[in-house]
């Protein structure tokens, strides 16, 4: 039976009204209030498929967030053959990227393997590792995978000529909290590449080093798949959780901070710990946990 569009229209918006968690719309929306910033928030139930958003659509910078971008593109490649998970690379001094990355350490012609490389990209967020493997790869390959997977905005920017105007604005990547959550459960449910890139994807995603935001309101003994982003003016984080009672996702990204102090209460930071904790209490309501007296010491990572 055929309806009249206006009909399937009005069905499609109530069909969404009905999976949107008006109550944790409304806790989110009194978190954020205040924020000398912009905030974007996008959180799915993976068990029951309600959601909350907040500028969810809204285009923000990834940071290294799209790290994970560039990780599905190496994937891709070495799925069809092109390169091999454990290939040796030769490092040369023209690839460091100013800082502190532990592959900026290396001496001229020091060898490692990829997938090392792509450890450091991910568990370290590794700027040189980082900007080697999208070499590698090609940002526009990477963008190709991107656009052939059905993300409408999320890009790599920087090192690709015809998207200057863009990266002059947002940097290294753009995206959506909303298009960042789906690329994470793509993972999750084995649909990035193929379920055996996933899967390898997914291991290397639950090993972060920089634990001390949006995974420091989680329990240790809860499985989680994240990554962090994080420039002067726009802090944000993507976390899918494997929490007891069903999966949920979240990303939340910020941007034209006013704070932009490097600091442990730098107003963005608190918020996404704000918004994790909340999260987590909120779909695991019976849980008492909470961090423990005097971790603050424990989680000064630099």
């Amino acid at each position: 039976m055929k309806y009249p569009a206006f009909i399937f229209l009005i069905f499609c918006t109530l069909t969404a009204f009905a999976q949107t968690d008006k109550k944790l719309t409304a806790q989110l929306q009194t978190a954020v209030r205040g924020f000398n910033g912009q905030v974007g928030i996008y959180v799915q139930n993976l068990k029951t498929g309600k959601s909350a958003a907040i500028n969810a659509d809204t285009l923000f910078p990834t940071a290294s967030m799209i790290k994970v971008s560039i990780l599905s593109g190496l994937m891709d490649k070495i799925e069809k053959g092109e390169m091999q998970y454990n290939q040796k690379l030769v490092y040369r001094d023209s690839l460091l990227y100013p800082g502190e990355d532990i592959l900026g350490s290396f001496k001229d012609k020091d060898t490692i393997q990829l997938s090392k490389v792509a450890l450091l990209m991910i568990t370290m967020s590794d700027n040189t590792a980082s900007i080697w493997l999208q070499k590698l790869v090609g940002g526009d390959y990477i963008n190709t995978w991107l656009e052939q997977n059905g993300f409408k905005v999320m890009r790599v920017n920087s090192r690709i000529p015809a998207r200057r105007p863009i990266w002059e604005i947002y940097g290294w990547g753009v995206t959506t909290p909303r298009e960042m959550c789906r690329l994470f459960t793509m993972i999750r449910d084995g649909k990035a590449v193929s379920p055996a890139a996933s899967e390898r994807m997914y291991r290397m995603l639950n090993r972060i080093y920089w634990d001390d935001k949006a995974l420091s309101q989680i329990p240790p003994y809860v499985q989680t798949l994240s990554k962090q982003g994080a420039v002067d003016a726009s802090k944000s984080e993507t976390v899918l959780v494997n929490a007891p009672h069903g999966d949920y996702v979240f990303s939340i990204i910020t941007k034209n901070n006013k704070d932009q102090r490097w600091v442990p209460d730098n107003e963005a930071d608190l918020l996404i710990k704000k918004v994790s904790a909340l999260l987590w209490h909120y779909f695991e309501p019976h849980s008492k946990w909470q961090p423990a007296a005097g971790m603050d010491k424990y989680m000064l990572n630099e």
